[in-house]
């Protein structure tokens, strides 16, 4: 579970290819026209806007399909002639509008917020109040609620956003908040909904705040005037943003407000279907084949194509006549323009051979996107024995095939070597306590040079915190002859751990999760992982597990604590370590106090106010502020309280005895102190431990920004405070991937210094990377990651260093052979949490790295070879843009 920024973003169904690209326009369909006029002494701006269109196509420069050719390919006979729908996913671009207005009573103002994106818009809303001394929300007076609000607990509301039309006739959404000068507000915040989709909108990942009193500081959520101002005079301190964990009390600075107008860029993906025909004749006096290929897909649209001569489906370039506007792509396919033809429609006209027996294409409709058939290229059969027209499981790259393995033998003897592979690197994990018994001093003293080499790290990290703005990276020296010390000290593992999240959001739901998963142990084992992450196992209000109530009680959705047990047994048996997700931020009281709130808890942890943190507006703790970020969902625990402690170390020792868990991945530990999760590992002695610490990346103006250290730094600043007894998810990588692959803009995945920019560039011992999880992806889809490019991340964080983690549902998916063989290849090269990286390329359209100069990779549509020197290379693993080599 996390608190989650929500970020809009444009991508397309389609396939990336790795291909040089030609330059296309790119297409708007909806933009917004505004005009400034001086009403008063305020300036207020009027929008005027028009429906959505997609920006006129330059005109193209080769002539319309050749009329004579038409002609003849109108006069044969018709061998094939089909229509294809294309589903696609495309940007609409618009605004959010936030106007403050004076009203009608000169003490009062009014507020307007508008959204010219079509859909149907919600106004998810609250306010902070003067005295308020956290960073929750809560509900506005009565006398502030619009008609049709509807109250989300007691800390928002959801305004429905009514349809309002312009002069033009084209539309827009709006919410009009009076505020009265009597509400003591000092701050609305917002964020919007679409009804539609289901997407929530923010502004550069935070929620939108509108500020009305206090001394602000520049934030890249406040909207309105970044100078102090206040709109009621008799208030005294205005809670800021920049550090929720700390309340302050600022100077106050009287500035009469004045109305402001904010246009804010807001985009949506909407659903657009378009068709694809293809018609094949005979010409009955050449024999040849003339295709004619239409579409109405808009923009400049570009066919990248090849023939076949068998059911194989090798490509191969035809020789010449080619049709006008094309160029050979690399001897191995063609490119031809899409010419102008009737009715806002484009065509190409091709002439074949009677030797082919199959044509090939794929489309690419803009600067970073191309279609297929559901995965597969197109295929158009030129004779009468050849397949299906569609359908074709064999995946080329760059117009090159990757030959299906249909011998059965074949795939026999590839598991068979597999297996061995496997079963071999199994046999040594699962023997390191006998490897303990018998190694040398030499690597005893090792390994105690290393474990104090990374505490004397993590100390001098914090004394010097202030002078120093980054983590220093790490460097380790290895023997060739010498594997790394099997456990580098309590919380971190060995550091080859390749983990899989064992459960999506829906797991809960059949209720017999432990017993389904059990049945995968083995299959798991013998893909190469070795540890797995398992759901919340405690009762929960939330079906999920992550609203812990009676943290003694194991029976949940996922099934009964003697299946987890059995389910821990038998994933012991196959020589995979366990992790158990503790959720030890907040929990869910069992009943109300004389006040009527919830903060009074049962079962075995029979605690009361005093361990709910005061600064929880919600809950009415008694207990200290709190050390973190607050979730308002649940009673937030004060960590400080030395009873809370000692229940909870207890806890933890127990989960470990009574069911056997290894490790932790920490829930929400922005929430606490990192201190206190030191205490926790030290009590609980875990394999291996990882928190989730996720905040928002930097953007400016809807972009994100190429230097993220400020991001990473607050992740490698939560790791030291644990004394470095416990990793983190590198969320800084994953945001990154997220543009790097989404915008092609490979260029990211290199920081100033040429190190990979998240934090597995700085302190990749304790870097957990990640593409997606039970969060982000899943049904809740908070922050998913670019569709289409899932195997390019795993490409990524399988070859980098770091403790790479898998997500379910990919595993068990289409991904399944993929990402079966990135493992394999990572662990036969013995890659680990602190191999090195010497990044090759990092530029527009490619990023290449070589690892430990053992593994050279990489991602992207653009070229690249590893260089031959003292070292051979051969392909190990090809896939949709992205490609692995090993060292021979």
């Amino acid at each position: 579970m996390s608190t989650v920024s929500l970020k809009p973003l444009f991508h397309l169904c389609c396939r990336q290819n790795a291909v040089n690209r030609f330059k296309s326009k790119t297409l708007k369909p909806c933009f917004v026209n505004c005009s400034s006029k001086f009403v008063g002494s305020h300036v207020k701006r009027f929008c005027n806007f028009r429906s959505p269109c997609s920006s006129p196509s330059p005109p193209v420069a080769a002539a319309s399909v050749d009329a004579a050719k038409l002609e003849s390919f109108q006069s044969a006979a018709v061998f094939f002639d089909e229509t294809f729908p294309i589903s696609r996913t495309d940007k609409v671009e618009g605004k959010i509008f936030v106007r403050l207005d004076q009203g009608k009573d000169l003490n009062d103002w009014e507020l307007t917020i508008a959204c010219s994106l079509p859909g149907k818009w919600i106004l998810h809303w609250g306010v902070s109040l003067v005295d308020d001394v956290g960073s929750e929300w809560d509900q506005p007076p009565r006398d502030m609620i619009p008609p049709g609000s509807v109250p989300i607990k007691d800390y928002a509301i959801e305004t429905p956003m009514k349809t309002s039309s312009t002069s033009e006739g084209d539309t827009f959404h709006e919410v009009r908040i009076n505020i009265k000068s009597n509400n003591q507000i000092s701050a609305i915040n917002f964020v919007l909904k679409d009804e539609e989709t289901g997407a929530w909108y923010q502004q550069k990942g935070r929620d939108f705040k509108v500020p009305l009193i206090g001394c602000l500081k520049e934030d890249a959520n406040i909207i309105g005037p970044k100078k102090g101002f206040s709109l009621w005079p008799e208030a005294t301190h205005y809670e800021g943003l920049e550090n929720r964990s700390q309340s302050r009390v600022p100077e106050q600075e009287n500035h009469q407000l004045e109305g402001f107008y904010v246009e804010l860029p807001v985009t949506k993906e909407v659903s657009v279907n378009n068709s694809m025909s293809v018609s094949v004749r005979k010409c009955s006096e050449t024999a040849k084949n003339i295709l004619y290929l239409e579409t109405d897909l808009p923009g400049d649209i570009v066919l990248h194509w090849g023939v076949c001569r068998d059911d194989a489906r090798r490509w191969e370039v035809p020789p010449a006549p080619h049709p006008p506007e094309t160029e050979v792509f690399k001897d191995r396919a063609l490119r031809t323009k899409f010419q102008p033809s009737d009715h806002g429609r484009c065509s190409v006209l091709i002439t074949l051979g009677e030797e082919f027996s199959g044509f090939l294409f794929v489309l690419k409709i803009n600067e970073n996107a191309w279609l297929n058939s559901e995965g597969d290229d197109f295929y158009v059969p030129l004779s009468h024995s050849s397949g299906l027209p569609i359908g074709n499981r064999v995946d080329p790259l760059e117009g090159m095939q990757r030959e299906a393995i249909e011998d059965a033998s074949e795939k026999a003897s590839i598991s068979a070597y597999t297996d061995g592979i496997i079963n071999e690197i199994r046999n040594l994990v699962t023997d390191i306590s006998s490897e303990r018994s018998q190694k040398t001093t030499s690597k005893e003293a090792q390994e105690s040079i290393l474990q104090e080499i990374e505490r004397l790290a993590a100390e001098a990290y914090g004394i010097f915190r202030g002078s120093v703005p980054t983590f220093p990276e790490e460097t380790i020296v290895e023997s060739e002859t010498l594997t790394p010390p099997p456990k580098i000290c309590s919380g971190t593992g060995t550091g080859y751990e390749i983990l899989c999240q064992g459960f999506n959001w829906e797991s809960h739901k059949s209720g017999r999760w432990y017993t389904e998963l059990k049945e995968k142990a083995a299959e798991l084992a013998s893909l190469g992982f070795t540890v797995i992450w398992l759901p919340p196992p405690t009762e929960s209000v939330s079906p999920e597990g992550y609203m812990p109530k009676d943290l003694y009680n194991l029976n949940s959705r996922y099934g009964s604590i003697d299946e987890l047990k059995d389910l821990v047994k038998r994933f012991h048996e196959v020589g995979i370590k366990v992790l158990g997700d503790a959720v030890l931020n907040h929990r869910c009281a069992h009943s109300k106090n004389q006040n009527g709130i919830w903060n009074i808890f049962g079962g075995r942890l029979n605690w009361d106010e005093r361990a709910v943190v005061s600064d929880d507006p919600h809950f009415q703790g008694r207990g200290n502020k709190s050390s973190g970020d607050n979730f308002h969902a649940a009673p937030n625990i004060d960590h400080s309280q030395e009873f809370v402690r000692k229940d909870l170390k207890e806890w933890l020792r127990w989960l470990r005895e009574e069911i056997g868990y290894d490790g932790w991945r920490l829930d929400f530990v922005r929430g606490f102190w990192g201190g206190y999760v030191k205490d926790y590992v030290d009590a609980s002695e875990p394999y291996f431990a990882v928190g989730e610490y996720w905040d928002s990346l930097s953007y400016t103006y809807g972009e994100m920004d190429h230097n993220q250290d400020a991001h990473r730094q607050r992740i490698v600043d939560w790791i030291n405070a644990t004394s470095g007894t416990a990793g983190a998810f590198d969320v800084t990588t994953k945001g990154i991937l997220h543009s790097a692959l989404q915008r092609c803009e490979y260029w990211r995945l290199s920081d100033q210094k040429g190190k990979p920019p998240g934090v597995v560039g700085w302190w990749p011992s304790r870097a957990v990377t990640f593409i997606e999880n039970h969060d982000t992806g899943s049904t809740q889809g908070h922050w998913r990651f670019p569709s289409g490019k899932e195997m390019q991340g795993y490409a990524y964080i399988l070859t980098h260093p770091g403790t790479p983690t898998v997500f379910f549902d990919h595993m068990f998916s289409h991904y399944y052979s993929e990402i079966e063989a990135l493992v394999s290849i990572r662990k036969r090269n013995k890659i680990h949490c602190r191999s090195t990286v010497r990044i090759c390329k990092a530029e527009r359209d490619v990023y290449a790295a070589i690892i430990d100069d053992k593994i050279a990779m990489k991602i992207g549509p653009g070229h690249f070879e590893p260089p031959n020197g003292s070292q051979r290379w051969s392909s190990a693993l090809e896939g949709r843009d992205y490609k692995i080599w090993e060292a021979s």
